[in-house]
């Protein structure tokens, strides 16, 4: 298989929902127009962002279809497709291929701690299964672990299904190795917000962020000035993408935040699914203060 060529900035979609938890596809649809015509290379349907957990296998499969039908070849269309099984990451994986799907967005198994060398089992198995591009996903602050370097590279080596790695840890010596040991096979790419610029210059080719829901101008103007060498606008992009991503990510219940801030832009991005629930008015007030001179609305 040949590899999937991603770089850019991609959007890990949120999952609009109505008071009684019902997904509201209208909404999503004027997300997705926000979105591509910011200048997105692609929106990622049932990540973590989009409560992936808090879906149904059924609803995985139409959510996905609906991205996939209303995007209509404009963008790449990735899929989260992890599992804390193989088996059900296979069923999850084969079922974001026949939907149609660009690649599947794979979480490592979380709740029972794999070894390194059950990870490589894992993934080997499933990329060796489902002929449908994959990109690794390491994100500690879910799994509880971070998966090893070699290990990443040895599936790049092994694995040409492999399209790319997502990087949530946050650690640029790890996000370094990462690029040093498959950076020329792989797509490496951030998906911390904090880590979009070193990661770019280290060699890695863009970014998955929760925080291109709320701010996708100020994440591709990032990657489009760094790409012209214009290194101080992408520093100032850096620096407002911390600042947002401080706000709504670290300091403030991640999903509540960002759907909050979406709301108050305009776009109907509801509130979280139960058992999360959305920002108390002590919160509400917390961020909108902390970002009342960032322009978001």
């Amino acid at each position: 298989m040949a590899r999937l060529k991603l770089e850019g900035v991609y959007v890990p979609n949120v999952t609009p929902f109505d008071s009684k938890g019902e997904i509201q596809y209208d909404a999503l649809a004027n997300l997705i127009e926000y979105w591509i015509q910011a200048g997105v290379s692609g929106v990622v349907a049932n990540a973590s962002t989009g409560e992936s957990p808090y879906l149904s296998r059924g609803e995985l499969q139409e959510v996905l279809r609906f991205v996939i039908d209303h995007i209509d070849g404009r963008v790449q269309v990735l899929a989260g497709t992890g599992a804390m099984a193989t088996r059900e990451t296979i069923e999850l994986t084969r079922d974001a291929a026949k939907e149609g799907a660009d690649a599947a967005l794979i979480t490592s198994p979380w709740f029972f701690r794999p070894s390194e060398e059950e990870l490589y089992r894992h993934y080997y198995t499933v990329l060796n299964t489902i002929d449908l591009p994959v990109v690794l996903y390491n994100v500690p602050k879910f799994t509880g672990y971070s998966i090893a370097p070699k290990t990443i590279a040895r599936l790049a080596d092994d694995c040409s299904g492999l399209a790319g790695v997502k990087d949530s840890g946050g650690a640029p010596g790890n996000m370094a190795e990462i690029i040093r040991l498959c950076g020329d096979k792989i797509a490496c790419l951030s998906g911390a917000a904090d880590m979009f610029l070193p990661t770019l210059s280290l060699g890695g080719k863009g970014a998955v962020l929760a925080i291109a829901n709320v701010v996708p101008g100020t994440c591709v103007e990032l990657y489009n000035a760094f790409k012209a060498g214009d290194i101080m606008t992408a520093g100032r992009r850096q620096r407002t993408a911390s600042h947002v991503n401080n706000v709504l990510v670290a300091s403030h219940p991640q999903v509540a935040a960002i759907k909050s801030a979406l709301n108050h832009m305009g776009y109907k991005a509801g509130i979280p699914r139960s058992p999360l629930g959305p920002l108390n008015e002590l919160q509400e007030k917390s961020y909108t203060e902390a970002l009342k001179n960032t322009k978001l609305y």
